[in-house]
C-alpha cells in the first residue's frame, strides 16, 4: 500500500506582528500633522485578542483604521484576519470601533471546507482536529489540487497550508 501524504489547514495569526504593527501605528498616530491633535487612540489586548479604535469622528476613526491596516500589511498580516464591529458611540462625543483577530477554524467553517472539498470529489480524506483540518491523500497532485481549489475559494478568514508531508 502506498505511503499516504498529508498537509494541515490552519488559520493563524502572528500575534508578534500583530504587536510591531500596532506599535507603528501608534507612533505614526503621534506624529502625524493632521491627526496630532486629535486625541485619537489605538488599543491592543493581547489576552481577548482585539483592536480598539478611538477616535472624536467616524472620518478620523477611517483614517486611524487605514494607518493600522496599511502597518497590518506592511508585516505580513492578512486583513480577513480582523472582524471589524460596527461604530459605536463612546463617551465625550467619540466613537470606537473594535476588531477581533480570528485565529484558528471554527466548526461551521472547517464543516464547509470539508463539504467543498467533497464536492469537488478529490480523493482525499478530510479529518477535522479541532481548529484545523488534516487533508490526506495517496496522491501528492491531488493534495496540491486540494491546496489549489482552496486558494481560489472565501472562507472570511486566511488560511495556512502547513505541515506538508
Amino acid at each position: 500500500m502506498a505511503k499516504e501524504s498529508s498537509f494541515d489547514v490552519v488559520s493563524t495569526v502572528d500575534m508578534q506582528e500583530v504587536d510591531n504593527a500596532y506599535t507603528q501605528a501608534k507612533k505614526e498616530l503621534k506624529q502625524r500633522y493632521d491627526l496630532k491633535d486629535t486625541d485619537s487612540d489605538i488599543a491592543l489586548d493581547k489576552a481577548k485578542r482585539t483592536l480598539t479604535v478611538s477616535a472624536p469622528s467616524d472620518f478620523v476613526a477611517g483614517q486611524v483604521i487605514d494607518i493600522l491596516t496599511s502597518k497590518l500589511i506592511k508585516r505580513g498580516i492578512d486583513l480577513g484576519a480582523l472582524q471589524w464591529g460596527k461604530v459605536e458611540a463612546a463617551s465625550g462625543g467619540t466613537v470606537r470601533r473594535t476588531a477581533t483577530i480570528v485565529e484558528g477554524i471554527d466548526k461551521e467553517t472547517a464543516g464547509k471546507i470539508n463539504k467543498d472539498i467533497k464536492a469537488q470529489k478529490f480523493k482525499a480524506k478530510v479529518q477535522i482536529e479541532g481548529d484545523k483540518l488534516r487533508v490526506s491523500s495517496a496522491s501528492i497532485d491531488t493534495l496540491q489540487d486540494v491546496i489549489a481549489f482552496l486558494k481560489g475559494q472565501d472562507y472570511g478568514q486566511p488560511l495556512q497550508y502547513v505541515n506538508y508531508r
